[in-house]
């Protein structure tokens, strides 16, 4: 990771000074979040009861509401004041929480009145407090996360998200996902939703404290219905740049827990890279919509990690000049064409004629244009969206578009997609020496 890639506070400051006051507000309310986020369709956990005066507690039953679910301070930060219920003891007269501690009535009680006075707001003002759906662990992460609720964090900036990491919960953050309390950040590869490089106290580590399950390589459930979520929800809080947390309910899917104005930074620490880059190359982008952000976030930001492979398997991955590739078109279907290898180009291209033909060219797929120099002057060309197979290997990409009819192939592989392929520099030179001396 270079360090010039790295956002830093005070970098965030200056890039960010305008954040709108009502964006701001909205971010600082959990409970302001949730009414935006329902009214525009985006699920939440449900909401099951506003404490916003000491009166509110007099009469208030907690028998009456379910027996696992979360108290929260409204605009707490790191998760202080939380108290997160499981469910209720064997004789039903109390709440066992997820650190396994027995509590009443009244200790609800006593923690809502702390709430309302500001107990765990910033500067200490008056806060609101709520009761919500408890979201436990997705059957995926039971065996990586501590007793509490893993969640995913997406940063999203101009409608694109940019960068993610899923929030571990251990022992020493006390069930909390939190990592300046104890937690684990996991990069997330923005193309498949895997999980990439972990860290814990800013140290990489490769396995789960104490345990041999590599934290390397988890699938994330529902990645494409995350991602959008993600964007949906930065779009209605007005935030330039937020942190999007998400939460996998076991049986309904992501819902988003809460919106960060000011979100931590360590996400870059365990994705290996830096956000400034990120953030450049998105900030002049026209998308669309979230659907469309998303499909601009896979094509820019995989991680592009190659597994260590077989001599035997290396073998197969040798390339000539030509090869044939599989393309997905618009409709999903594989086109088997012959492409050529091209080490002297940096990026994919294809024919103008070709990708039309197969669909290519839609304003949604298009993810933006590029100002290019030919031997017609300067010219704007598309850059695509292009998946393809290559030696079996799926490569999710941008192409150029161009107009290549007088060419000998309708695609050529530049160098930023041939990580993890060797090249056949016999083969090359050999055509190299055909073009130069075709009587030869």
């Amino acid at each position: 990771m270079k360090i010039a890639s790295i956002l830093g506070l005070n970098a965030r400051a200056r890039l960010f000074p305008n954040q709108s006051r009502h964006a701001r507000k909205i971010a600082r309310s959990k409970i302001l979040t949730k009414r935006i986020l329902r009214r525009a369709g985006i699920p939440t956990p449900r909401l099951y009861k506003v404490f916003r005066k000491n009166e509110d507690i007099v009469n208030f039953d907690w028998r009456k509401i379910s027996s696992s679910f979360a108290l929260k301070p409204s605009k707490s930060s790191y998760g202080d004041g939380i108290i997160v219920v499981r469910k209720k003891s064997v004789d039903g007269k109390a709440w066992i929480t997820t650190q396994r501690k027995k509590l009443y009535a009244e200790d609800f009680d006593l923690q809502v009145v702390d709430i309302l006075e500001g107990a765990y707001s910033i500067g200490s003002v008056p806060d609101i407090a709520f009761c919500e759906e408890y979201v436990g662990r997705h059957k995926v992460f039971r065996q990586y996360a501590y007793r509490g609720t893993p969640d995913i964090r997406v940063m999203v900036y101009n409608k694109v998200p940019v960068m993610a990491m899923l929030r571990l919960p251990t022992p020493e953050s006390g069930g909390r996902a939190n990592l300046h309390k104890g937690g684990i950040g996991v990069g997330i590869d923005m193309e498949t939703g895997i999980t990439t490089y972990a860290v814990h106290h800013g140290e990489y580590i490769r396995h789960k404290p104490g345990t041999q399950k590599k934290l390397s390589g988890i699938k994330i459930p529902y990645w494409n219905q995350i991602l959008e979520i993600a964007v949906r929800a930065q779009a209605v809080s007005d935030l330039e740049l937020s942190g999007v947390d998400i939460v996998l309910h076991p049986e309904r899917g992501p819902m988003v827990l809460e919106i960060n104005s000011q979100p931590g930074l360590q996400i870059q620490l365990a994705n290996m890279a830096g956000l400034r880059k990120r953030l450049e190359r998105v900030e002049d982008l026209r998308v669309l919509d979230a659907e469309h952000g998303v499909k601009i976030a896979k094509s820019l930001f995989s991680s592009h990690i190659v597994t260590r492979k077989s001599k035997k398997d290396e073998a197969s991955q040798v390339l000539g000049v030509f090869e044939k590739i599989k393309v997905r078109d618009a409709e999903g279907k594989r086109r088997m064409i012959e492409a050529k290898i091209d080490t002297g180009a940096w990026r994919t291209a294809i024919d103008k004629t070709l990708a039309q033909e197969m669909g290519l060219l839609t304003t949604r797929n298009v993810l933006w244009n590029k100002r290019v120099k030919s031997a017609l002057g300067i010219e704007e060309r598309p850059l695509i969206g292009l998946t393809f197979w290559l030696k079996g290997k799926k490569v999710v990409t941008q192409a150029g578009v161009a107009d290549r009819k007088n060419l000998a192939k309708q695609i050529l592989i530049g160098r930023l997609d041939l990580g993890g392929f060797l090249i056949d520099m016999d083969s090359i030179n050999r055509q190299r020496r055909i073009r130069k001396n075709p009587g030869d």
